[in-house]
């Protein structure tokens, strides 16, 4: 499977609007903690920032899509896959 198909595949567990704001609010709230880790000089706290979306997620997941996040099979294209999709909500691609 090639990257740009997984994402066609990330997508489709991702049909949910409720599932999609909530992941944006993981986004937002990833950016907010590299920031705050940035400000207090916590820079080895920087280290948890790719799991701070997954309380966020994987609410989503569990309550309205009903579905396995992709992070489970793939966390690396997943965690690409989330940017990317924040991008695309951000640019009006994804409603």
């Amino acid at each position: 499977m090639t990257f740009e198909e997984f994402y066609e595949h990330y997508l489709s567990l991702h049909q949910n609007k409720w599932c999609r704001r909530l992941h944006v609010v993981g986004q937002f709230a990833t950016i907010a903690f590299l920031l705050y880790c940035l400000v207090k000089h916590r820079l080895i706290l920087m280290l948890l920032a790719p799991f701070v979306i997954y309380p966020f997620a994987w609410i989503g997941h569990i309550f309205f899509e009903k579905n396995k996040p992709a992070a489970w099979t793939n966390p690396l294209w997943a965690k690409k896959c989330d940017w990317l999709m924040l991008r695309d909500i951000l640019t009006g691609k994804l409603k």
